[in-house]
């Protein structure tokens, strides 16, 4: 358990205003959700009073939060390893391999990127998610940033919401692009196959944008950033622009060889069960500091040898 006490008095400018809304103003450390629940459980006195959130408050009256933050039981702690690109008592941010789920959910009750760091780090049993603020899907690989406290939980989670924190990733498609672009296409659960994400007109906005890096025969590599978060985004968006990733199992459709491709370049592509997308750089504002962070995670191994063969295909059939 972790326990918060905080004080402060109203000041003349936040005179009748909801309690709820007052103290989201005074402790912006804590989401107005978080405070709201504060006040249900009765662990805020105004002058010595419990109010309901709704209720105005006045000038001078003091304020008391005497809060305590329960842990997740139902999380379990495991020795998994991580690839820590960097840590103070803020944040973590974790290159995450290819293969591991970054939560606990159905059909994946534990050994998740959660339980590892629960071992690494107890104390995110009291920040919600575990301090997870977003995600990559299980055979993505790349870089996540983790908030260690409830403050820096609450300044991340805006920031993402408000398109401050930058994800850029690279990824290797099916066909040969002829220029980047964007795609603007709204994104909600496949209308028949709910495991699936597609693009929907009644679906959430969901926005790409991607530049071309090298063209191949019959593939494209490319950089991608996300000005949305939705769920399976940039493989939805690029299976629906007809460039599918390379290896997606969900959305890449049928395994198509380069004709007259050499065995290495058809042993690597019949080999890769996995979509070829990896997050690899971030750039955020620190959420204490303020300071500009930008991290940078190198290609893995599965993907660098995608492209040295499709790199050397393109060579072998030149005129």
């Amino acid at each position: 358990m972790q326990k918060i006490n905080l004080t402060a008095i109203i000041p003349e400018e936040l005179a009748n205003k909801r309690l709820d809304q007052a103290l989201a103003i005074l402790f912006p450390d804590y989401s107005r959700a978080r405070l709201q629940s504060w006040i249900k459980a009765g662990q805020v006195l105004v002058d010595g009073t419990l109010l309901k959130a709704k209720e105005k408050v006045s000038a001078d009256q003091e304020v008391i939060i005497a809060a305590t933050i329960v842990s997740n039981e139902n999380w379990r702690a495991q020795p998994i390893e991580l690839n820590i690109a960097y840590e103070d008592d803020d944040i973590l941010v974790i290159n995450k391999p290819a293969g591991l789920v970054v939560h606990p959910g159905a059909g994946t009750p534990d050994s998740t990127l959660l339980n590892a760091l629960l071992h690494h780090c107890p104390e995110l049993n009291t920040i919600p998610r575990g301090g997870i603020i977003h995600r990559l899907d299980k055979d993505t690989s790349g870089l996540l940033v983790i908030t260690k406290t409830l403050p820096a939980h609450t300044k991340l989670v805006a920031d993402l919401q408000e398109r401050k924190i930058s994800r850029e990733y690279e990824a290797v498609v099916n066909g040969v692009m002829t220029a980047g672009g964007t795609v603007d296409a709204p994104i909600a659960r496949h209308p028949k196959d709910r495991v699936r994400m597609a693009v929907v007109l009644s679906g959430k906005p969901a926005i790409t944008h991607y530049r071309v890096l090298e063209k191949f025969r019959t593939h494209t590599h490319v950089k991608v950033n996300l000005e949305t978060g939705r769920t399976h985004q940039i493989r939805v968006h690029m299976a629906h622009i007809h460039y599918p990733i390379v290896g997606d199992p969900v959305y890449g459709g049928r395994l198509k060889l380069p004709k007259g491709c050499n065995e290495e370049l058809r042993t690597t592509l019949q080999k890769f069960k996995r979509q070829a997308l990896h997050a690899r750089r971030l750039e955020f504002a620190h959420p204490i500091s303020g300071e500009i962070m930008t991290f940078k995670a190198k290609l893995p191994t599965d993907m660098q040898q995608l492209i040295t063969d499709l790199q050397e295909d393109t060579l072998n059939h030149r005129s």
